[in-house]
């Protein structure tokens, strides 16, 4: 081995110098973003969020059991005969809209009552000729299902000044009464939570270390508010960057989503491993795009529904084919809540005030094929209505 005990200063400079720039390069291909892992595929070296990836697995654990037990209302009033219910639908394209007036259908028979579906189209045109309809109908009560109240401000008003009470399904950013606009009730899981625990799943199931896209439909303010709740949590990890922010409007899904699918994977190629959506359908119409990419089902964008979970999202789930997980309304669930609402309203007495937990529904706790709802709802609303 050759021996140089005294190197000159240039030397030593030179050597500093190199030293310096392999440091230099070891960072740069520390940071440079791939594929991130799930639980079978870890990714390597420390996460870009510590703690806050910590604080997301501990809530992932929690919220993919399913072991829940049914702790909504034990009590309330008995069924009241005769009632007439119409649901306006914002487009029963939309799987949670249209899983949710199954509900009440399904609700409806068991209580006695009748149900009658609008479709208001997805357009605003639609909803408000259907919200017209429904009032038109003098039906003991009226179901907001999926749009906001506001665009419909003149028919909500005629509803108020005919009596008839309405119950809200996402019709508004929070769950339970409304006075502005007025409803009853609202129908929904906390959207801060659904926010929260998808961005949480991504920061988890990533390690801290994820190109994410936000898909969102700005033109339903609870969807909105839902895709901006999202991209604040995505931002307590530093490791985490938000490649692309997709505005989607659910009507327009089937011909938009692919050809933006397209586009972002020619953008962002690999640095592309998450997604969170507002609505599973988004992944339906993703799917033939990403599989003719050459994507694998079970690989990245790594996809996540923060809403909905419709039967092909649970579908896709287990099959683990371009999504990866949802965050599933109880959608059979809240539609017989709608109805207790409806007869907690008909019988004088206030809203339940019922929120249902969230849930994450992965290939390891989905069946494929139903969606996810807590056991006992449907025993208990049958004792309470004396059913």
């Amino acid at each position: 081995m050759h021996r140089n005990p005294k190197a000159t200063p240039g030397a030593l400079r030179a050597r500093a110098a190199a030293l310096a720039l392999l440091a230099a390069a070891s960072v740069l291909a520390g940071c440079e973003r791939g594929s991130s892992g799930g639980p079978e595929d870890p990714t390597s070296g420390p996460s870009g969020c510590p703690a806050a990836q910590a604080r997301a697995q501990a809530a992932v654990s929690r919220a993919e059991r399913t072991d829940i037990p049914w702790n909504g209302p034990a009590d309330g009033p008995a069924a009241v005969a005769g009632k007439t219910i119409v649901y306006v639908a914002q487009t029963m394209t939309n799987p949670g809209v249209a899983g949710a007036a199954e509900g009440v259908r399904e609700a409806a028979r068991v209580i006695g009552w009748n149900v009658r579906v609008i479709d208001g189209g997805g357009t605003p045109a639609g909803i408000q000729a259907a919200m017209s309809d429904a009032v038109a109908l003098r039906p003991s009560g009226i179901v907001i299902g999926g749009f906001d109240p506001d665009s419909t401000s003149q028919q909500v008003a005629r509803a108020r000044a005919a009596g008839i009470p309405l119950v809200g399904w996402h019709a508004v950013a929070s769950p339970g009464p409304s006075r502005r606009p007025e409803l009853f009730s609202n129908v929904t899981t906390d959207v801060e939570d659904v926010a929260r625990i998808s961005a949480q799943w991504v920061i988890a199931h990533s390690g801290g270390d994820a190109g994410v896209v936000i898909f969102t439909d700005a033109s339903i303010p609870f969807a909105r508010n839902k895709s901006e709740l999202i991209r604040k949590e995505l931002a307590t990890c530093s490791g985490v960057e938000l490649l692309a922010y997709e505005n989607i409007p659910i009507p327009d899904a089937s011909s938009r989503t692919p050809r933006e699918v397209s586009s972002l994977l020619s953008r962002f190629r690999d640095r592309w491993t998450h997604s969170v959506a507002i609505n599973d359908l988004y992944f339906a119409d993703a799917a033939p795009v990403l599989r003719a990419a050459g994507k694998k089902g079970s690989g990245p964008p790594f996809n996540i529904g923060a809403g909905d979970g419709d039967p092909s999202a649970f579908q896709r789930v287990d099959s683990e084919q371009y999504q990866a997980a949802t965050v599933p309304e109880p959608l059979s669930l809240q539609g017989w809540q709608i109805v207790d609402e409806f007869n907690r309203a008909f019988s004088g007495r206030p809203a339940s005030g019922y929120v249902a937990p969230v849930h994450i529904a992965t290939a390891d706790n989905s069946d494929g094929a139903t969606a996810w709802n807590p056991s006992g709802y449907r025993e208990a609303y049958r004792s309470i209505w004396g059913r």
